[in-house]
């Protein structure tokens, strides 16, 4: 087995950026979807959007996760570097092994939150078209 150098947990670093990049511009997006709602719900207690309300707000917890996966691999990345920096190799390929899981792990949830994300627009999408139909 090729020993663990300091590159490898660093190459981590640019991806894992970049992916929480992508789960902050999502939990904002719902931040200011569930502002909106919520502005429709005080003027109209519709059921439709109580509902909608509790998608986003599953969505908005596995974001949340995803996020805390994220960073903990990140952080345990950082960890490695320093374990291999203070020649701690046995102990650095285990926490890097963990970082991997973790990072595994939010990228499941992504796959997870974006079904439930399409399953949402697709209920969307048949309610305008049970409107068009009706006119």
């Amino acid at each position: 087995m090729e020993e663990l150098t300091l590159t490898t947990p660093a190459l981590l670093f640019s991806a894992i950026s970049l992916i929480m990049l992508a789960y902050t511009n999502r939990f904002l997006a719902y931040a200011a979807v569930i502002r909106n709602l919520h502005d429709k719900y005080l003027e109209k207690m519709d059921e439709s959007l109580i509902q909608q309300i509790k998608n986003l707000k599953l969505r908005l917890n596995l974001t949340r996760y995803m996020q805390i996966f994220g960073i903990t691999s990140l952080l345990l990345c950082v960890l490695t570097m320093f374990l291999i920096y203070i020649d701690q190799h046995i102990v650095a390929i285990w926490i890097f092994g963990i970082a991997l899981v973790l990072l595994l792990l939010s990228l499941a949830l992504l796959i997870k939150e974006i079904q439930i994300s399409a399953k949402a627009l697709k209920l969307h999408l048949s309610d305008i078209e049970s409107h068009l139909k009706k006119k």
